[in-house]
């Protein structure tokens, strides 16, 4: 076989394409047979040209696997052999490596099952040998041999360590130093041991040095090579870093402030810094590079990108990228350093340095709105001024800037409308293309957040998106729907007079079929189902039918995007028809099904061995394909098929929600499918299965209610949906998926009530705790450094919902949740530390608050540790926190029995400025007047009416938080149906009061009733004396007042009910009137005083 398989290998080595064929099936033929394993050997070693010895080791490395057990023990030790002395004597370095992978395969077999005892002693010595070429391959090996014995080095792993740090520092050979750091790179990736991973920071400087000389060299292939090693240092869990991290800094910094290295280079050198942001951002903190850092990417966004515009390695959009995830882990350090980059840079006489300035501010919107919402002025005059700028991209990336300020720095943003607006207005007559593209996107984020200050807008901006809409190439179309639909959003009814032409339109975009086209479909469906929320079901179900039947048959254009916005569409529509949606359930239910059970299309980049194909050589299969582990250098996924299966799994729920009973035949199919997205690799997707798993049970429990045995197949449907939510509660790993977790529980528990659920108490109390001790999954931190708790940012979604889970126990479990909360207590209250930031401490005062309503009378033990926390939190500048304490503290002391007393007089003076015009917020002054109230009820003997009643009634009618009401009248009417002398002197007062309330929209029947019976006893203890109080007010309040208080029957009595003229203009008959209600007056109500 030797001599016919040499013949062979020599003939596939040959240019003509046919003889390689005929060789290579030649080959395959021969493989089969063990012996052609000694041939190969035979021909490595003794083939007198390098190409047919390397060959010759490839096919040993694709076929020694298959045939190794084969072999006799005497051929086995020939193989071996015969592969070190290559390794040793081998003239040719590709031969050698070639060679080494051959070991690194029989290793795999061997060393384990102790047949090689001589192999690392071998490798060892090798490593030290005075020639250059043995201790670069023994280095090559030991990296290849990390993949198939690694656990055979742990023994060795301190005298390995020791040798590698030796070669990388090899005077003498670059080779030899570039090896080792391919090595390093192998062992990193291998060592899973802490202790064992933290021994490779003093490699740090050896590392470095290694990689700049292999880019002073032009070697940057390799020089790359450090920052794969750094990459696997940072997102190790063990602190790695130390002091080292300030060194890698620096060379990052100086390899992507390089412009004449790679792109590729210098876009891996940004990405460490990225990663370390994300990764390590108190290592940055703890040695002061976050300032050095923006200093040195901030500039980047200038530099002027020779590759095209879309191209992601481009130092410009890295930066930004990295800008982005430190302002998400670092914001109180960034803004005011990149704010300082785009004051300075706004007024360079370089337009990239301009748009520079207005990138980074949109860019850092996310992360850093806290501080910005605070800046917000400044911040806008830059960039509105940025707007006008004569520079096209100047004015395009002002416009990013707004449309990211409108999508993160809300509600703030808003109250600026009056600047903002005019200026997009103008934007959008921009001569450049991609100018009104962004000011499409500007405008519709800024609108959808808008309320009724749209209205003064709305007709010169549908005038100008109509327009737009119909002359427009069809990429701006498409952003110019996307506005359009934010208006509608913002507009709601007042969006009618322009439903109809838009609608109209998006008729010929949804019939479109070309796949240039399908886009611009998605977005006119997607529009159509924003329309429909907004005007509502009257005005919309009578014409949905030729937009229904359109999206149905656009599913089948193989577009993932247009289905996407599909199920978009049908979940609007669901939610307005309500049960009308039952119809279309048979025809849309399954494209969801399908969504959700389409492949995920992920692909994945392989590194293969550079010897592979050798020559063209890659006919002759691996017989154990198991034993070749490339490295995995991407992995991609079709992102277009994730937003998709999101999309279709919201939709399910939503149908599930809105058609509830109906719903029974899609129930066991739909549930299948959520629970298998409820653990999908991609947080969208497991988010949107989280959400929909509540809709599913309600659906559930209204298909079960009236079944034989419905009861027992809801209790299964909730036990699937709790057990998910308890297990995604801590295991979890993206917070936000987290929080709808906590969220739908504290639905369930509030819905179904404590009798229900106390099968998963002792499981929901201890995940609640995990969360609160922030040691679940998706809680993670880094471990270089302390955490800096001086300097802890505010989660507002997970730790929100965290605590909103403690109320929904309360309400459902009364008194008995006390032994509970006694737990929870000290973990919450770690997040009322002065030294946390102010949203955490009026989220653990919001959530005392709900408790102690909830839970009543076992708060009292928490009075003294809780109150000097709300007492200075009434305090707070910012309004939320002052608006919780106020709510807070009333509750504490309606509930807190004699323990809270002592506090009345310092309650009393800290609730005090928040009635004067000083204080700035309705709401506010609104809890301010709740907690009063609360405080009278409980014990007037406490509280000094005759100085606080005046202060109180001075503040009423309560404006903006209408959930006070309730308590605020009562108590009022309380102290006037009681005839408390204090409220009594003050009639003229409450009168007006009373009118007020009266006519107001925003109180409710029951609160007008209570109003109404305290203004009954009012006229029955006052009789004339009311005549002037009743004159004085307007005729508004006097007229349709009484009319609430009394109704159209008393009205009519009096011949008032007509409305000609206001009841009180006419004094003639104001004593009939007043004489009246004295003599009707209710028989339970107090009477007259002589």
């Amino acid at each position: 076989m030797a001599q016919s398989l040499e013949l062979l290998l020599i003939q596939f080595l040959m240019p003509d394409n046919d003889a390689r064929r005929q060789a290579e099936d030649q080959i395959k033929r021969l493989a089969k047979d063990p012996q052609v394993i000694p041939a190969l050997v035979h021909h490595l070693r003794t083939a007198k040209t390098p190409n047919v010895r390397q060959l010759s080791a490839v096919l040993l490395r694709k076929k020694i696997t298959g045939h190794w057990a084969k072999l006799s023990p005497q051929l086995r030790q020939l193989v071996k052999q015969s592969l070190i002395e290559s390794i040793t004597l081998e003239h040719s370095s590709p031969v050698r490596r070639a060679s080494a992978n051959v070991v690194s395969i029989i290793a795999k077999y061997a060393v384990p099952a102790g047949e090689w005892p001589d192999l690392l002693p071998f490798l060892f010595q090798c490593s030290q040998s005075q020639q250059e070429d043995h201790r670069e391959v023994a280095l090559i090996l030991f990296s290849s041999l990390t993949e198939t014995i690694g656990n055979s080095f742990q023994p060795h792993f301190a005298d390995l360590q020791a040798l590698l740090l030796k070669c990388l520092q090899d005077e003498t050979s670059s080779r030899v130093r570039v090896a080792a750091l391919k090595a390093v790179g192998s062992f990193l990736e291998f060592t899973n041991d802490g202790a064992d991973v933290v021994k490779f920071r003093e490699f740090v400087p050896s590392i470095l040095n290694v990689s700049r000389q292999c880019l002073a060299s032009g070697e940057e292939d390799v020089a790359v090579i450090a920052f794969e090693i750094f990459d696997e240092l940072i997102e190790s869990p063990a602190p790695l870093l130390g002091e080292s991290v300030k060194a890698i800094v620096h060379f990052a910094l100086e390899v992507c402030s390089s412009q004449n290295l790679e792109t590729s280079t210098r876009h891996q050198a940004i990405q460490i810094i990225s990663w370390l942001a994300k990764y390590k951002s108190n290592t940055l903190k703890k040695h002061k590079l976050v300032i050095p850092i923006l200093q040195v990417i901030c500039p980047l966004l200038a530099e002027a990108s020779e590759n095209d515009n879309d191209d992601d390695l481009a130092p410009d959009r890295a930066a930004a990228e990295v800008i982005d995830t430190m302002a998400l882990s670092l914001s109180k350090h960034v803004f005011l350093p990149v704010f300082e980059f785009a004051s300075l840079s706004i007024q360079s006489a370089n337009p990239k340095f301009r748009e520079a300035s207005v990138t980074a501010l949109g860019v850092i919107s996310e992360g850093c709105l806290e501080l910005m919402k605070n800046r917000l002025e400044p911040v806008l005059q830059i960039v509105l001024g940025a707007l006008r700028d004569p520079e096209q991209m100047v004015r395009g990336a002002a416009s990013f800037a707004l449309g990211q300020f409108a999508e993160y720095l809300q509600p703030e943003i808003v109250s600026h409308y009056e600047s903002v607006l005019p200026c997009i207005l103008n934007a959008l007559e921009d001569a450049s293309d991609e100018v009104k593209e962004k000011s499409y996107y500007a405008l519709a984020a800024f609108c959808e957040n808008m309320g009724e200050e749209i209205l003064p807008f709305l007709d010169p901006l549908m005038v100008k998106l109509l327009a737009a809409l119909q002359s427009s190439p069809r990429h701006l179309q498409e952003t110019c729907m996307s506005a359009i639909g934010s208006v509608a959003s913002a507009a709601e009814q007042a969006f009618i007079p322009y439903a109809e032409r838009v609608l109209e339109l998006m008729k010929i975009f949804m019939v479109l079929t070309k796949d240039e086209d399908l886009r611009s479909r998605a977005r006119a469906t997607e529009l159509v189902g924003i329309i429909a929320m907004s005007v509502g079901r009257m005005r919309m179900e009578p014409i949905l039918p030729p937009f229904v039947e359109a999206s149905i048959s656009g599913f089948g254009l193989e577009f993932s995007e247009l289905r996407e916005y599909t199920h978009g569409f049908f979940s609007n529509v669901a939610e307005i028809l309500d049960d009308g949606f039952v119809q279309y359930l048979p025809h849309v239910v399954p494209l969801a099904f399908s969504s959700c059970n389409l492949d995920d299309g992920s692909a994945v980049d392989i590194d293969e061995s550079e010897d592979e194909n050798v020559n063209g050589f890659d006919g002759v299969s691996s017989d154990d394909e198991a034993h070749d582990e490339p490295r995995v250098r991407n992995i991609s996924i079709r992102t277009g098929v994730l937003d998709e299966k999101a999309a279709a799994t919201q939709a399910l729920g939503l149908f599930a929600l809105h058609t509830k009973s109906s719903f029974a035949p899609y129930l066991e199919e739909s549930l299948k499918i959520l629970v298998r997205h409820s653990t999908y690799f991609h947080e969208d997707v497991r988010l949107q299965a989280i959400t929909s798993l509540k809709h599913i049970l309600t659906a559930a429990q209204a298909i079960f209610q009236s079944q034989h045995e419905g009861a027992t197949k809801a209790r299964e449907v909730l036990d699937t949906v709790m057990n998910i939510y308890i297990k995604t509660m801590t295991e979890d790993d993206d917070k936000e998926v987290v929080a709808q977790a906590c969220m739908g529980i504290a639905d369930i528990v509030k819905d179904i009530g404590y009798m229900v659920i106390e099968p998963y108490i002792v499981r929901l109390v201890e995940a609640t705790l995990i969360l609160l001790r922030e040691e679940s999954a998706c809680q993670a931190t880094e471990s270089d450094g302390e955490i800096d708790d001086d300097d802890t940012e505010h989660d507002e979604v997970l730790m929100d919902a965290v605590s909103d889970l403690l109320p929904a126990f309360a309400k459902s479990m009364g008194s008995q949740f006390a032994p509970i909360f006694e737990n929870m207590f000290g973990p919450l209250m770690k997040f009322a530390k002065a030294s946390r930031p102010p949203p955490d401490r009026t989220m653990v005062v919001a959530c005392l608050a709900e408790v102690a309503q909830h839970m009543g009378a076992p708060i009292a033990g928490y009075i003294d540790a809780v109150m000097p926390l709300v007492l200075k939190e009434l305090l707070s500048s910012v309004a939320t926190n002052r608006r919780n304490a106020a709510f807070c503290v009333g509750e504490l002391c309606k509930n807190g029995g004699d323990s809270v007393l002592k506090y009345y007089g310092d309650v009393l003076r800290s609730l005090y400025p928040l009635f004067g015009e000083s204080e700035p917020d309705d709401a506010v002054r609104d809890n301010a007047a709740g907690a009063v109230a609360r405080m009278i009820m409980v014990h007037p003997e406490s509280i000094p009416l005759n100085q606080v009643i005046p202060v109180f009634l001075k503040v009423l009618p309560l404006k903006e938080d209408h959930e006070e009401s309730a308590v605020v009248y009562s108590c009022v009417c309380n102290l006037v149906l009681s005839a408390n002398p204090q409220i009594l002197s003050l009639v003229p007062a409450l009168v007006n009061v009373f009118a007020q309330v009266a006519v107001s929209p925003d109180e409710t029947s029951e609160v007008k009733s209570n109003i109404g019976r305290a203004f009954s006893h009012l006229i029955s203890l006052y009789g004339h004396q009311m005549e002037p109080i009743l004159s004085s007010l307007s005729p508004t309040h006097a007229r349709i007042g009484v009319f609430h208080l009394f109704g159209v029957g008393f009205l009519n009595r009096f011949g008032l009910a007509s409305g000609c003229l206001p009841i009180f203009s006419r004094l003639e008959t104001l004593p009939t009137v007043l004489g009246s209600l004295h003599s009707a007056s209710k028989p339970e109500l107090l009477p007259h005083p002589e």
